[in-house]
């Protein structure tokens, strides 16, 4: 199956509650459809240093910041598939490289081990990135259910809705489980809107409706903040204020 591995869009985000997520389905219905994931459990490793440089950037709002996450769709055995992606964004455009390959491959190669198991461009930024960055290793795991939808007539345009989002330091492995600690209170749901040109008159119209605006939300950066400033969930009655979730400590293992 072939997988699209560069990516050059805008990514918007919303708050919804669940009822405004039902909404949001009937106005999609006519126009959209699910992906070919459709509803999935995302598994993502996250890559920082010791102290944190990546996460510390990204929350100061920079101009360009740039990330690096390995992500499964499923729970990844040895010789099960991921996607190591390196994620850049400029003046709020979101540029995406990303490479498959076994989870067993992707461990060796990102934990310094073994060479890069593939010679293109993308895997050439990657060793790029990991050198520029060095002791780069796992810090945290990031999961959420996700549904994802493309439209009919132009499939770069996409929203995907996110629910359970979990961070957790420990058992940071893709072979594991889903679990830790909540990012968003009950009720909650994070839509993001991707495209690469503009946003159809019928989306632009439920969000006006519906009173949604654009919120600055990172999972990872969350994620990070609550670690240093475990001071409570996002409720729905706090949609885009910044408050967040405390996340568990503890050890590293590989993906």
């Amino acid at each position: 199956m072939d997988y699209q591995t560069i990516f050059k869009r805008h990514e918007l985000k919303y708050l919804l509650t669940s009822q405004q997520k039902e909404l949001a389905l009937q106005a999609m219905s006519p126009y959209m459809e699910p992906d070919r994931f459709g509803h999935t459990t995302i598994r993502n490793l996250y890559f920082d240093t010791d102290n944190f440089q990546l996460a510390r950037h990204s929350i100061e709002h920079p101009v360009y910041k740039e990330k690096l996450r390995v992500r499964s769709y499923k729970k990844a055995r040895t010789q099960d598939p991921v996607f190591v992606e390196l994620k850049k964004k400029y003046h709020s455009v979101v540029y995406k490289r990303r490479l498959f390959l076994p989870a067993c491959q992707a461990s060796g190669w990102l934990s310094g081990s073994a060479p890069s198991p593939l010679h293109t461009q993308v895997a050439d930024e990657v060793d790029y990135f990991c050198s520029h960055y060095e002791g780069l290793h796992p810090v945290v795991f990031l999961s959420y259910e996700r549904d994802a939808f493309y439209s009919k007539c132009d499939d770069s345009f996409r929203v995907t809705f996110d629910e359970n989002i979990l961070a957790r330091e420990d058992t940071l492995s893709l072979g594991e489980d889903a679990w830790g600690e909540p990012l968003l209170d009950d009720g909650l749901v994070l839509m993001e809107i991707k495209t690469a040109g503009g946003i159809p008159l019928w989306m632009s119209h439920f969000l006006a409706r519906e009173h949604l605006y654009k919120t600055s939300f990172s999972k990872y950066g969350t994620a990070y903040r609550t670690m240093l400033y475990p001071d409570g969930m996002l409720d729905p009655a706090a949609i885009g204020n910044g408050q967040q979730a405390g996340i568990h400590g503890g050890s590293r293992s590989p993906i």
